[in-house]
Order: structure tokens, then C-alpha cells, then sequence
């Protein structure tokens, strides 16, 4: 059931699953919502407590219009926020993609309230592969078409996309226009078009904190699919850069580890968790 909490000028729509003290939080990624994790609900809920909120501009979330209202930095104050609503004293953090970037900033700026961190399919930066003339130009179709003008054309070239993963292309074939019914389509329904323009350009922005990552203290899993090429070399970074961080590669996976290799991935997270709070 969504529930709902102000801060920041904005209402942060959330799930919140299974039952416990410290709690999971699952942070999404650029483009996504909860719903990324939605079909893992009952695997994450078995975990024990955890919360699963959209970042604003996303899913359920505030759509606030405002360009300057989209930052790495914004979306690190929101979760900080989010635990103060919510009475979070500290938590384990999971962020995937941008999630993972915003995770991060929330480890430095707040480690107290981070018990451990696993960081999915994320950088400490943007990494090279990321085509900063594509993000560019998509941003500007969301604003001047809208976000579903945007998912018609990433499907009309989903076919021949050089930069899809092998695992993606599996999991479209074998939900088969759930794919994008289900998932796809709902993502980008509910993005505020001015998002991805903003997150984009965030993202691509971005200076490294690699020099800082020497300061997380907290246990650390950074996970990552075999096949998602464009954040092995980013994985590796972190691992080497984070004092004590494990690194776990999830076979047959992609981008979505979730979706892609759901028993490989909620292995890799059960047994992160049972050591951290062994």
C-alpha cells in the first residue's frame, strides 16, 4: 500500500514491507520508481523491514517542474529527510544507478545514519560509456513531447540498441509486452518530463568522489551485473576505493539485477545482510 510524507516542500511516496527494526531502503535509479522492485516485494519483505521509496520527479512522487529542484545533492537531503520522517536512526541503504550515486552522498554527508551500504549498479561518477549526447537530446524531447513520445522511440529502437544488455533483451522477450505495459511504459508515464533533462545533466555533471569514498567506514556490498559493461570499471573503483567494500558480480544480469537474475540478486543481498547484522 502507498504511503505518503512531506519534506522538502514536496510528498515522497513510499511502500514499506515485512516487519522489523533496522530497516532496508531501496533507492531507484534514473527513469525508475519503486516499481523497479515491485516483483521482488515478497523476496524483500522475507528480509525483514524494508522501505522502498520514489525519488522526487518519479513514480507516486512530487513532480515539481523545477530543474533546480533535480540534483545528486537534492535527492541525498531527501532520503536524509526521509529517515527523519519516518524516525530512522540509521539503516542498511541499497542504491541502484542514480539511487546509488545518491546513496553515497548520504554515507559521506551522514554516516551515522547509514548501518551498511550496498551500492548496484552505480559509479562514483559518471562513467565514460554514458553518451552525453543521447541523455541530452532525450531531455530535450521529454520537455518538448513528453516522457511517453520518449519510451515509443527507445522502443521502436530497442532492437537494434547497441548499448542494451544481453539480460534486458531476455527479460523483454520473456515478459513480452508486459515488458513495457508493466514497467516501461508506467516508469515514464509518471517522470516529470523536466527530470530527465535535469537528472541527466546531473548525472553527466558530476565530478568524482572517488577521493572521498576513503571516508565510508560502514560495511560496504558493491554488487553489479557480469553484463552490465558500462559500470564493471566503476564497480571495480569502488570496491578498491572503499575501506573493507565487498564486491559481488551477478551472473546473467544487466542493469536490473532484480529483474534479470532475481535469485542470484536477493542471494547476494541476504547474505550481505545476515553478516551485517549477524
Amino acid at each position: 500500500m502507498t504511503k505518503r510524507v512531506s519534506l522538502h516542500g514536496i510528498e515522497m511516496a513510499y511502500e514499506e514491507l515485512g516487519g522489523g527494526t533496522r530497516p532496508l531502503v531501496v533507492v531507484h535509479g534514473f527513469t525508475g520508481s519503486r516499481r523497479d522492485f515491485s516483483w521482488r516485494f515478497a523476496d524483500l519483505a522475507a528480509l525483514g523491514r524494508t522501505i522502498v521509496p520514489d525519488l522526487r520527479g518519479h513514480g507516486d512522487s512530487t513532480n515539481t517542474g523545477d530543474a533546480e529542484s533535480y540534483t545528486l545533492e537534492q535527492i541525498a537531503a531527501d532520503l536524509v529527510a526521509f529517515f527523519d520522517a519516518l524516525g530512522i536512526e540509521s539503516c542498511d541503504l541499497l542504491g541502484h544507478s542514480m539511487g546509488g550515486m545518491a546513496a553515497l552522498r548520504v554515507a559521506l554527508a551522514a554516516p551515522e545514519r547509514v548501518a551498511s551500504l550496498i551500492l548496484m549498479d552505480t559509479s562514483a561518477h559518471c562513467p565514460k560509456e554514458i553518451p552525453r549526447s543521447i541523455i541530452e537530446l532525450a531531455g530535450r524531447v521529454a520537455v518538448e513531447a513528453g516522457t511517453r513520445k520518449l519510451v515509443e522511440i527507445m522502443r521502436e529502437r530497442a532492437p537494434s540498441e547497441a548499448s542494451r544488455t544481453d539480460a534486458d533483451r531476455r527479460i523483454e522477450a520473456a515478459w513480452g509486452e508486459g515488458y513495457w505495459s508493466e514497467w516501461r511504459y508506467p516508469n515514464f508515464d509518471a517522470l516529470d518530463p523536466v527530470a530527465y533533462g535535469a537528472f541527466g545533466k546531473a548525472i553527466l555533471d558530476q565530478g568524482t568522489i572517488a577521493p572521498q569514498l576513503g571516508a565510508i567506514r560502514c560495511p560496504t556490498l558493491v554488487m553489479v551485473g557480469e553484463g552490465d559493461t558500462s559500470f564493471l570499471a566503476a564497480a571495480a573503483e569502488l570496491a578498491a576505493c572503499i575501506p573493507g567494500a565487498r564486491r559481488v558480480d551477478i551472473a546473467d544480469a544487466g542493469h536490473q539485477p532484480q529483474l534479470e537474475n532475481p535469485a542470484g540478486w536477493i542471494a547476494a543481498l541476504r547474505d550481505h545482510l545476515a553478516q551485517v547484522r549477524g
